[in-house]
This record gives structure tokens, sequence and C-alpha cells, in this order.
């Protein structure tokens, strides 16, 4: 295909470089704030689902890096940034910035490790703050959690996707303490052009009300998002728990099943009722793949049409579950031929792709061939919307595949139209 079209990844990561915090909270937080300090290892362990590692004591071995946070010690670590290494060396070890591919937390060489692979523009979610900042959420001093939302925001916009002429797109996260200041954050980088925020997959993970919640807790931040067209994302281990089946199963176990949540995740939305208060909302599951979702749709309506009388359903869904994902739902794969053949029941608007660079399932730098090898029997016009239309549509962006900043951003031009 020498005409392939050139890639959106919507799933993508940045490894935060050290001063992103240190550089923006007010002078009295910088020492108890996000900062990265060196110190050797201690244990390392990653069972049943669970890592747990440990700061060595000083001088027990070699420096890494860690980012200290109130009692949080978190290490940067191969995994972060998995790409350009032999597979058997992409392992639990921990590292230090030098240690690490420069794109994962350096523009310049992300650009050109994007041209190596066929990307266009490229969405990142979060490291040290997790996926959808859950870091923040967890911690004591809300006044200080919220200031560093803010500051990894504004660093997002500013820095990491304002120094890339459009190729790389913002993603926000929200403090989800308190679904008003996220609704309020999501207003004011929507002023700024930001189209996509980070959310959990099951909050109830978290300790925070579900989507089912009878008081609509999370409304005011749906709310945002509709009104905004801005797409809430979804990661997998969004919720800070990987599935797994016991306490004693190896990591291989977790990664054979890092779909499920997303499938859990997906009928709670479908079954909620949320869709049908805010028909303007759009979802998006990342790193989720798509081989699974016909079933759940098929079984959902099942639900829906058979057991809707003692279902719990009531009045709060009143159209088939799998009309509302076509409506509202985007999923993403980097590596599913299976999902593919299954095209025709997910439905080929719906289906966004990825890179995942630079985790250790990334297809860097060969998502190209890859995806021209499991879309060979697509016809051209389909692999455009799976490749890059759809996600251009989803995030917002001009019809050439990048953000546009808001006007009275530095350099920016007016932003794209939503389809």
């Amino acid at each position: 295909m020498h005409d392939f079209p050139k890639i959106v990844s919507v799933d993508d990561h940045v490894v935060e470089p050290p001063d992103v915090w240190s550089s923006r909270l007010p002078a009295r937080y910088r020492d108890v704030g996000p900062r990265v300090v060196h110190a050797p290892k201690g244990e390392v362990t990653f069972v049943g689902g669970r890592l747990t590692v440990t700061m060595g004591a000083p001088g027990s071995g070699p420096d890494v890096a860690w980012w200290r946070y109130e009692d949080l010690c978190r290490p940067l670590m191969r995994l972060d940034a998995a790409v350009g290494f032999d597979r058997d060396e992409v392992d639990l070890r921990l590292v230090r910035y030098d240690q690490m591919r420069p794109g994962a937390f350096m523009v310049a060489d992300r650009l050109a490790d994007m041209d190596v692979n066929h990307i266009e523009s490229s969405l990142c979610f979060p490291t040290f703050p997790r996926f959808c900042g859950q870091t923040f959420t967890e911690a004591a001093d809300r006044e200080l959690a919220l200031l560093c939302v803010r500051a990894y925001n504004d660093w997002m916009v500013e820095e990491w996707c304002g120094a890339a002429a459009g190729r790389l797109i913002p993603l926000a996260i929200v403090p989800l303490w308190d679904a008003g200041l996220a609704a309020a954050e999501v207003h004011r980088n929507a002023a700024r052009g930001v189209r996509a925020v980070c959310f959990s997959e099951i909050p109830p993970f978290l300790g925070l009300p579900s989507i089912h919640d009878r008081d609509h807790y999370w409304d005011p931040f749906f709310a945002a998002c509709a009104e905004t067209g801005t797409t809430i994302n979804m990661h997998i281990g969004s919720s800070s728990k990987m599935p797994s089946t016991s306490a004693d199963a190896p990591p291989a176990v977790g990664s054979t099943l890092t779909f499920a949540n997303s499938c859990y995740s997906l009928v709670d939305w479908l079954l909620s009722g949320t869709f049908e208060r805010f028909p303007e909302l759009t979802i998006a599951y990342s790193e989720g793949s798509i081989g699974w979702i016909p079933y759940i749709l098929h079984r959902a309506d099942v639900v829906w049409r058979e057991n809707r009388g003692w279902g719990g359903l009531g009045e709060t869904v009143t159209v088939p579950p799998s009309e509302l994902y076509r409506r509202h739902v985007y999923g993403c794969f980097f590596d599913d031929p299976h999902g593919l053949l299954s095209l025709d029941e997910i439905g080929a608007d719906t289906v966004t792709y990825e890179s995942d660079y630079p985790h250790s399932d990334s297809t860097w730098p060969d998502t190209r061939a890859v995806a021209e090898r499991q879309m060979k029997h697509l016809p051209m016009e389909t692999i455009e919307k799976i490749v890059r239309g759809n996600a251009i549509r989803m995030l917002g962006l001009t019809p050439d595949g990048r953000w546009a900043a808001a006007p009275d951003l530095p350099s920016a031009a007016a932003p794209g139209a939503r389809g």
C-alpha cells in the first residue's frame, strides 16, 4: 500500500520531564510537590496484578530516578519506555532518564520517532499522574493536588503540545474527587482547544462513585464534556486495578486480560442511562482492543430486550445498547486481526488506531507494517477511517489530522471543526 494514510494514534504515552511541577507550582509547594530524586532500588515485585516497589537504602546500589510526592515514591521503569530495547531487556528494572529513549519525554525526539513510524499525530496519556490522574486523587493535600492537576494540564498544552506544530494532541486530567472542579477544569481547557480528557474505566475501584450513582455524582463533569465536545478517554488500568485471576498469578495473566476492565466498563456505560441524559456525550476506550465488542453488544441487547422487567433498567435505557454504542463510543486497538474481521458488527465508524509508544506492547517502529498486514482485506476508504478519519472526528482535529489550539494561545490557529 504505497499510499497508506498517515496514522493518528489515539493512545500513546509521555514520561513527564523532571521539572513539570517544580517549575510551575507556587514556591511554597516546590519542595513537597512532585519532584525527581535519585536513590537505589529496593524490592520490586509484580504478582497478582499488583506492582510493589520500594526505595533502597543510600549506597545499596546504583541510583535510579524516583518521583517523590507526599508519601509516594514512584520510580521510572523500563516498562515506562520500552521501545528500542531488546525484548529480554524489557523487564521490571528501574532506570534513570538517561537510560530511557529520549522520545519518551522530549518533544523533538518524539516527533522524530513518529516520523519513523508513519504517525501524523498522537494523543498521549500521563505516566506519573497515572492514566486518569489517580495520583492526585489519592493525595492528602487537596489544595496542592488541584494545583498539580492544573500544572500538568498547563504543561501538556503549552509545552508538550504547544511545541509540536499540532502533531501532539492535548489530553487533560481532572480532579476526580470533586465533579464540580472536574467540570471547571474541562471548561478551562476546552477554552484553549483541548477536546480530550482522562477518566477512570471503573471509578469505584478508586473509591469514587460509580456512573450508576443515584445522585448522579458525575453529572457536572459529564455535562461539561458534552457541552464542550470533549471526549472522555478511559485507558486500561485507569482504575488502578489490572485484571488477574489470583494473588499468585504471574503478570502474563493480567497482560493477556487487559481488555477485561474495558469490557466491564462498557457494559456499565451502556446500561447506566448516562447517554440518555447526555445525548451529545462521547467516550473512548484506549488500548482495550475491539475483538470482544460484538458479543457484548449482542448480549447487552438480549438483556435489554428479555430481562428489562427485572434487570433494573426501568426507563433509563430506552433504545438498544448496541445503538447507543454506535452513537457514543469509540474503540481502540493496535494488534487485533480478529476484531477487524468483525468490523461489520462493531461499526467501521467507531474504531480508532494506536501505536502505544513507548510501552512494551507498542508496535513502534512497525505500526504501519502491522496495520497494512492486518487491514489488507479492507477497502482503502475503511482503512482511512480506522487509522485517522475517526480520530479526527472524535478529537476535533483539523482535516490534516493535527491539533489546532484556541486562537488566544500564542501562534495558534482556529480549532478544527468537529464532525
